[in-house]
């Protein structure tokens, strides 16, 4: 009887290891469908149209700090686009640790390096000076001429709003956080208040340094301002061709 029962024992258990390399396998649920998935999937809708030129000018944050180049974020907001349908190319200008002074210094350089010019740049300067602790009141300056020379050129602009930490203080938040709205206004861009508010009290979705979004960290700042990108790009008959002109 013992010896019947360890033969049975062994027929079962030969089963399972059979059923569990597959033969026999239950059916799986098909997957559920995430955020990265939607992002990553090829688009649905074929780019058509003009080509739509985007140049993004920023710092960190548009580099894709501690990720692969291929997951920065001009890089994962071109997709989103083009899974619009929107024909858009983003050429990624951003340069690690930039403050505002530096991004305006290198602004007429890199607008004279695209081939012709963009239908839309993409700010994302300031939070350097602000980690810095520089004046608010410089920073100011510095994108006030950054807006201004795109004015002229006629150049679309989207802005990303940056807001200082409450361990700033409340004088230098009280200088820092407005000049995103006021100057925007003023020079009739569009703003996006707050970057990273889509990755606001998310630590899982910001890298361990508190500050770089993760890989789903950019895809949910993509999906958060796609729309107000592709709002802001001109109507494709009012779309520039032709050279720049020198810089200044």
């Amino acid at each position: 009887m013992k010896l019947y029962v360890a033969k049975l024992l062994g027929t079962l258990a030969g089963a399972l290891l059979l059923a569990g390399c597959g033969q026999g396998e239950a059916p799986k649920a098909p997957p559920t469908q995430t955020a990265s998935d939607v992002i990553n999937a090829p688009p649905e809708i074929p780019a058509m149209g003009q080509e739509r030129d985007i140049l993004a000018l920023g710092d960190s944050l548009f580099t894709g700090y501690g990720l692969p180049s291929d997951q920065a974020y001009p890089v994962k907001l071109e997709a989103a686009l083009r899974a619009r349908g929107i024909n858009a190319r983003i050429s990624n200008a951003g340069v690690s640790g930039n403050t505002s002074a530096e991004g305006l210094s290198r602004l007429a350089f890199t607008l004279q390096s695209q081939q012709r010019p963009p239908d839309l740049v993409l700010i994302s300067l300031g939070g350097n000076d602000m980690l810095r602790g520089l004046p608010p009141g410089q920073t100011r300056t510095n994108l006030d001429a950054i807006l201004s020379e795109l004015k002229k050129r006629k150049i679309k602009v989207v802005v990303m709003g940056m807001l200082a930490p409450p361990n700033m203080g409340p004088d230098y938040r009280a200088q820092f956080d407005p000049m995103y709205p006021a100057l925007t206004t003023q020079y009739d861009a569009v703003l996006v208040p707050f970057f990273l508010q889509a990755v606001q009290g998310r630590p899982d979705l910001v890298q361990q340094d508190h500050i770089h979004p993760t890989k789903e960290g950019i895809e949910a700042i993509v999906a958060a301002t796609v729309d107000q990108v592709a709002g802001a790009l001109p109507k494709t008959d009012d779309a520039k061709t032709g050279a720049l002109p020198p810089p200044r």
